[in-house]
């Protein structure tokens, strides 16, 4: 058994996860867009090992931003070995888990984190923000399945020509999105995210890793830094929308979202995804793009989000620490591998996995 906890604002290590009073005190004082914790336990358990197995398991992002906080990790990995991971490219965090023949692996990690709404009021006057070459370029490059070539840049042209600012070019991109995509119920999980062949192919259908990383990469040939962020629903919404978060289990609940960089503003939260399932599921279902809770979302979802969500990453192409086999095209889902290759992270008679969500009072 290997049982540890990771947290980040200090590298050390502790035996439990209490919440630290200073950290708990000065989020409890914030006011106007208030502070909740949760604490989310996800648990994995290999039900067909074969030969020797690993698992890996997405954390929250591990540098703090104005929305949320990381509070600490644990894990228990039972008769097997667990650590702490981070990607060199993308700073993703992960616990990596390995067990050898003949075991039975089973791993848990619990999180808990700080989160609140995401508001830029991009009415104000632009400030001084600036985005660092390095940040620029890594949000402004191809990936495996976002490439920024070809028929993703001939698109993204044609639908901001005339747009000056990269703000006007990101809200062209976005409203060409949510008028021109929509969500297929029958897509696996939540996408593969692969937009060359969605607009080679004609077929601009998908959930939100397929949606989202259409206004990524059509950003992103156009040179706007852009980039998604996986994660998972942790609360149900407070704004109305029934089908826009998750408390409870939340085993099903993946969600990524995605924001741009604007000089003066910094980063800016986008969720174009979002408003095609507010189209799809509020109820009654299939709303018209002109119904009031579809004009709110649609207007809100550039440049706010609600705090009801977990971030894990930004991370593409993702090589994760062991593997045998190739890198996966995003993380967002516990992943596995047995002797005999790689598991299906969405099949559950190979690969079973259970994801809740608590929330922790402040004081």
């Amino acid at each position: 058994m290997d049982r540890r906890d990771f947290l980040r604002s200090t590298g050390a290590a502790s035996a439990t996860l209490a919440l630290p009073g200073g950290v708990t005190n000065a989020l409890a004082q914030a006011t106007g867009n208030p502070w909740r914790v949760y604490e989310v336990t996800t648990r994995v358990e290999v039900l067909k090992p074969t030969g020797e197995t690993r698992v890996w398991i997405p954390l929250p992002l591990t540098t703090d931003t104005d929305y949320q906080k990381s509070l600490g990790n644990t894990w228990e990995a039972t008769g097997g070995q667990a650590r702490f991971w981070q990607d060199p490219k993308y700073a993703a965090g992960a616990v990596a888990a390995e067990w050898g023949p003949n075991a039975q692996p089973v791993l848990e990690v619990k999180s808990r984190f700080a989160t609140r709404d995401r508001v830029v009021d991009l009415t104000a006057p632009p400030g001084t923000q600036r985005l660092d070459e390095a940040s620029r370029k890594l949000y402004t490059m191809s990936t495996d399945l976002i490439p920024t070539d070809g028929i993703v840049r001939t698109t993204a042209l044609k639908v901001t020509q005339g747009a000056k600012t990269d703000i006007e070019k990101a809200r062209a991109i976005y409203n060409w999105v949510v008028e021109n995509t929509f969500r297929e119920p029958k897509t696996r999980g939540c996408g593969v995210g692969d937009i060359k062949f969605m607009l080679e192919s004609g077929n601009l259908s998908g959930k939100c890793a397929d949606l989202n990383a259409l206004f990524v990469g059509m950003a992103r040939s156009v040179g706007v830094p852009a980039r998604d962020i996986y994660g998972v629903r942790v609360a149900d919404s407070r704004l109305g929308y029934k089908s826009l978060g998750k408390s409870g289990d939340i085993t099903k609940a993946q969600h990524c979202r995605a924001d741009f960089y604007a000089n003066g503003y910094g980063w800016v939260s986008v969720d174009p995804a979002d408003v095609r399932k507010v189209i799809l599921e509020e109820p009654p279902g299939k709303l018209p793009m002109d119904e009031p809770r579809v004009k709110s979302a649609r207007e809100r979802l550039f440049g706010t989000w609600e705090g009801n969500w977990l971030a894990y990453n930004y991370a593409h192409d993702v090589r994760l620490p062991g593997a045998t086999r190739g890198p996966v095209g995003f993380f967002m889902y516990p992943q596995s591998e047995t002797g005999e290759g790689r598991l299906d992270c969405l099949d559950p008679d190979q690969f079973k996995y259970t994801m809740t969500v608590r929330e922790l009072p402040l004081a």
